[in-house]
């Protein structure tokens, strides 16, 4: 009975997932000028309208700056955490690392809001540095949690070897530690800057008029407008995601980059 039931659910998270989908793209090709299913015929021109509104242009160069900036700060910092949490001699290791994943379970509007209220009102930052602080901090269980499945995978006997060579403890890291935990790095930075870019609730608490993110945008432009050039944008970076997906599974492949992690 437990498989039956099992593959009963699976289909209907399938479902809930992929139908919502289905209905944006299909409703991003239409020709009418409201969103409609199904749609009213076939056209690309609010592709064109998507690509060619500046305030989209504009959030989207902005989101992709902050989405790179936070990917970066949080490699830069999990993974020499990620080094001290499994290869060091870290009192309290598991305090450290719960620490490091606490962003996944604390609410994101609590996050921000304390973000806030220490940051911009207390010592008076601004909305960018602000938002980056946040951001960094929510890719931070990916830095960590990624590239420690990649070194819990790696045979620590190599880096050993290389050190009982003469290797210095920092060419034995770019020479062996380095390489063995490249797969972690890279998926870690993938799913950073996806998760990043895609951040609505932080964004949306922390951004300024002076910045704004693209999914905030969006969501601006759906409260004031019922045409399907959201749709169409969204349709896009649903495109650009999969695009990324694909150069991952070539570069490194899924298995490399999701094995080594639990469910």
């Amino acid at each position: 009975m437990k498989r039956p039931i099992t593959a009963a659910l699976a289909v209907v998270g399938y479902v809930i997932m992929i139908v919502p989908i289905i209905f944006v793209v299909s409703t991003a090709f239409t020709s009418g000028s409201v969103l409609r299913f199904p749609p009213d015929g076939f056209s690309l021109r609010w592709f064109g309208a998507a690509l060619g509104y500046e305030p989209f242009m504009e959030a989207a160069l902005s989101s992709l700056q902050l989405a790179v900036l936070a990917t970066l700060l949080a490699l830069l910092v999990g993974v020499p955490v990620t080094l001290a949490i499994h290869r060091g001699r870290l009192p309290g290791k598991g305090l450290v690392e719960g620490l490091f994943l606490s962003p996944l379970i604390v609410p994101e509007l609590v996050v921000g809001l304390a973000l806030y209220q220490q940051l911009m009102v207390g010592l008076g930052l601004d909305n960018f540095s602000t938002l980056l602080a946040g951001h960094t901090a929510l890719m931070l269980p990916y830095a960590v949690r990624v590239t420690g499945a990649s070194l819990a995978l790696a045979d620590p006997a190599l880096e050993e070897a290389a050190r009982g060579l003469g290797a210095s403890p920092l060419r034995a890291f770019f020479g062996v530690t380095l390489p063995m935990l490249r797969p972690g790095i890279f998926s870690a930075g993938l799913l950073s800057l996806v998760t990043s870019f895609n951040n609505v609730p932080l964004s949306l608490l922390l951004q300024g008029r002076d910045f704004r993110t693209l999914p905030v945008t969006m969501l601006d432009y759906v409260q004031q407008s019922y045409d399907p050039m959201v749709a169409a944008a969204s349709t896009l970076i649903l495109a650009a995601t999969v695009v990324i997906a694909m150069v991952a599974e070539r570069t490194v492949g899924f298995a490399k980059i999701f094995g080594g992690i639990d469910p």
